[in-house]
This record gives structure tokens, C-alpha cells and sequence, in this order.
């Protein structure tokens, strides 16, 4: 593992309230199928929550509101070609899904899936996600 700084993320957290209970749409990533929540690399002079609901149209087909306060961070190593990855810090904003389409930007590329915080949570494979989504799951006091 090297000191360099880790390349910025963002992204989406889309989530859905089903009879009071949280819903969490995962996709799977384009080359190795494993379920994760829609994100990209950081651009220069767009907001951060801006970037992950585009993020969640153009991966998920889902547009809805995004709050604009990061709703957690994680780390995780992202394969770039067979020997090459990098260290990138990912910054979360949920986005509640107000529609879903039918037709978007990788939908040939991509499955996306409705789970429970805690389905999400043994699906996707980045410690620090997995937090974020059993907090998602905890009803509010």
C-alpha cells in the first residue's frame, strides 16, 4: 500500500421507504458483477452530491433527491486493469428515488437490485459501505 493520496469518489446511496421500512438499490459493477452502489471519479466545478445523483441516473437509472450533506465516507481499492488498482475515498450522499427508468445511460451493462439495508450489506464487499447501509436500517429513535 503506498502513501499516495487516495483519488476522490462520489456517490450514491438510492434508497426507497417500502411500508416504512428502507429499501437500497445496488447495480453491479460493469467488469467484475460484484454489487455495488452507483459512483464516480470526482470532475472540477461539480458539487459532490451533484456527481453521485448523476452518477445514480447514469449507472441505476434513477433520479430522486439528493441530500446535500455526505451521509458517510469509505475506502476501497479499485481494479483499473489486471495488475493496476488504485486507492480511492469515497464520499456517500443518499439520494431518495422518486422514479425509476426504463431506458438510461449502461443499462446493457449493469443489473440493478432492491434490498433490504441488511441484504445490501452481506451483497456489497467494501467494510466501510457495510456500515453505512445497517445504519440505514436502524429505525430513527
Amino acid at each position: 500500500m503506498s502513501n499516495r493520496t487516495p483519488a476522490t469518489q462520489y456517490a450514491a446511496l438510492p434508497f426507497r421507504l417500502r411500508n416504512g421500512r428502507p429499501e437500497i438499490l445496488l447495480v453491479t459493477s460493469r467488469e467484475t458483477k460484484r454489487w455495488i452502489i452507483p459512483k464516480g471519479w470526482a470532475e472540477e466545478g461539480v458539487k459532490p452530491c451533484d456527481m453521485a445523483a448523476r452518477e445514480a441516473y447514469e449507472e441505476a437509472g434513477v433520479r430522486g433527491t439528493v441530500d446535500h450533506r455526505p451521509f458517510g465516507n469509505f475506502r476501497y481499492m479499485k481494479r483499473l486493469s489486471t495488475n493496476k488498482s488504485v486507492l480511492c475515498a469515497v464520499t456517500v450522499f443518499l439520494l431518495e428515488v422518486d422514479e425509476m427508468l426504463d431506458e438510461w445511460p449502461e443499462k446493457g451493462q449493469r443489473e440493478r437490485r432492491w434490498l433490504t439495508p441488511s441484504q445490501a450489506a452481506l451483497a456489497v464487499g467494501e467494510s466501510g459501505l457495510v456500515e453505512m447501509l445497517l445504519r440505514l436500517g436502524i429505525p430513527p429513535d
